[in-house]
């Protein structure tokens, strides 16, 4: 079963989460989409409400977002976020009934920032199996997301800590998405809607031309950079954009 809520009056966009991100983290971006879009967010598998069921693969998760289509009608948008991004853009390339797709950051490594991380995702599962979710929190953080150690460590007693912790058990599943971080440019070059991606001025380099080559990468699709945080844009701010880039 995956768990979604329903807001808002127009055409249905489904959103799709990354890392630590369950229905909930959503939320403010659909009630600012609300005005234009039905916004469809959802519990990835493993998270919140969502059921699971094993072994992973990255089908399973695809197949999900198909469900979520279904239910929507038959068609509808897609936004994904991070690893979510890298899900959406799969499930359209794959030829998902998608109305028109919107990427915000795909991790991909590209340029010098490139080279895999082998074996990252059976670490955070052996570290979340002898109950040290913690340590797997830390270890995306440095690994996957590229944090210094010394900041990861000063994250510890903040209140968001407990929160990662909570779905350290999904990280693995986030860095089976993203595989080996290599831009899969044919895969990409499959998908033929309407697309934009875009990135925030508050993120690393390495996220922005990440955006950047994605947008290459898919025939026709728009590339916008946004005012912003780290790995984020005030959702009021993005809804306009996606507005703009989706509806014309």
């Amino acid at each position: 079963m995956i768990a979604y809520e329903r807001s808002g009056d127009g055409p249905p966009i489904i959103l799709v989460g990354g890392a630590f991100n369950d229905r909930s983290t959503t939320r403010a971006l659909a009630t600012a989409l609300a005005s234009d879009f039905t916004a469809y967010s959802y519990d990835r598998r493993g998270r919140g409400d969502s059921g699971d069921s094993g072994p992973y693969a990255v089908q399973r998760e695809i197949d999900d977002i198909a469900a979520l289509i279904g239910a929507a009608g038959g068609s509808a948008y897609l936004y994904g976020l991070s690893s979510g991004a890298i899900l959406a853009g799969y499930a359209t390339a794959d030829g998902l009934p998608v109305t028109g797709l919107a990427l915000f950051e795909p991790p991909f490594q590209v340029g010098p920032h490139g080279g895999a991380k082998p074996e990252l995702a059976e670490r955070l599962t052996e570290l979340v199996a002898a109950g040290r979710r913690g340590d797997a929190v830390e270890l995306f953080l440095t690994a996957a997301v590229g944090l210094p150690a010394e900041a990861v460590a000063g994250m510890r007693g903040m209140p968001a800590w407990s929160w990662m912790e909570g779905l350290a058990h999904t990280l693995a599943y986030d860095t089976t998405v993203t595989g080996d971080g290599v831009l899969p440019a044919a895969r990409l070059g499959a998908i033929t809607v309407p697309t934009v991606v875009v990135d925030s001025t508050g993120s690393p380099g390495w996220l922005r031309e990440a955006a950047a080559a994605t947008a290459r990468a898919i025939p026709g699709a728009t590339h916008r950079n946004l005012e912003g945080g780290f790995h984020e844009v005030p959702p009021e701010r993005l809804a306009a954009e996606l507005r703009d880039a989706l509806l014309g």
